[in-house]
């Protein structure tokens, strides 16, 4: 299809999101997204701690992003729970890069690393960081909750610009890619579905300028900010078309993208 191609009127917007989805929901997608990190592994830490990781560099190029996490996860052994659970200060010398991920340098991996090591001595998961209060329908607060707890109450370290501050109004889009993962139920073999205490029906788009330009032309918002509250205007719209599991449609939106079918 062209950018010429029509939006679709409301009423069939629902059916065309969902075969999007469903195309684009499906093994193949791992292939050469920031998802195919984790699911080198098969132990829960492992997976979340590969995911977070990933997840918290997901910017740039797939290429370098996949080059960068394969290179911190080859320091950790390709054991990331058990290292994260022995680490000791000695252990960043082994860090023989002269950098980690663009902006995101070694003291920054070193106060991760130390961060997770606490959490990890503290919680059997990264779930339990993330769950929900009674009466929230989004993770507006869950994330002002897990940021606080993992750097611990420390705004001063350099490393806090990496984790997304949704007080701040920003749409946390790392963060809720990496809940997309570990959340989201299906049998396609794309997310995980290993957090089981967190209802998917609560997720939202990850959005950025792509899913956020994709929106805007097949109408679903009309916010020009990729912000937090665009991020709840969303959420009006997607979880009318599916109320259960929003979420599906950010294979949609980016499969449409990389399509250019708009």
């Amino acid at each position: 299809m062209k950018n010429s191609t029509k939006i679709p009127d409301t009423e069939f917007l629902k059916d065309f999101l969902d075969e999007k989805a469903d195309l684009y929901n499906h093994i193949d997608f791992i292939e050469n997204d920031p998802i195919q990190i984790p699911h080198h592994f098969s132990l829960k830490q492992d997976i979340e701690i590969a995911g977070f990781l990933t997840a918290t560099i997901s910017w740039g190029t797939r290429k370098s992003i996949l080059t960068d996490a394969e290179k911190i996860l080859s320091w950790m052994g390709n054991s990331p729970y058990d290292f994260i659970l022995n680490y000791n200060e000695k252990d960043i010398d082994a860090f023989q890069h002269s950098s980690v991920h663009r902006t995101f340098n070694k003291e920054d991996l070193e106060n991760f690393v130390k961060n997770l090591n606490r959490i990890y001595k503290e919680h059997e998961s990264l779930e339990n960081l993330f769950l929900l209060k009674e009466g929230e329908t989004n993770f507006y607060h869950s994330f002002h909750r897990f940021r606080t707890e993992f750097f611990n109450n420390d705004e001063q370290h350099r490393s806090t610009k990496h984790v997304s501050s949704t007080y701040k109004n920003s749409s946390a889009k790392r963060l809720m890619m990496y809940l997309r993962w570990m959340v989201r139920q299906d049998r396609k073999g794309v997310d995980f579905g290993i957090w089981q205490n967190i209802d998917q029906k609560y997720l939202s788009i990850p959005l950025d300028v792509h899913t956020g330009n994709i929106s805007r032309k097949l109408n679903i918002i009309q916010r020009k900010q990729n912000d937090w509250k665009t991020v709840e205007e969303m959420d009006l719209a997607l979880r009318k078309f599916d109320d259960q599991d929003p979420a599906k449609y950010d294979f949609a939106l980016f499969g449409v993208g990389i399509a250019k079918e708009f």
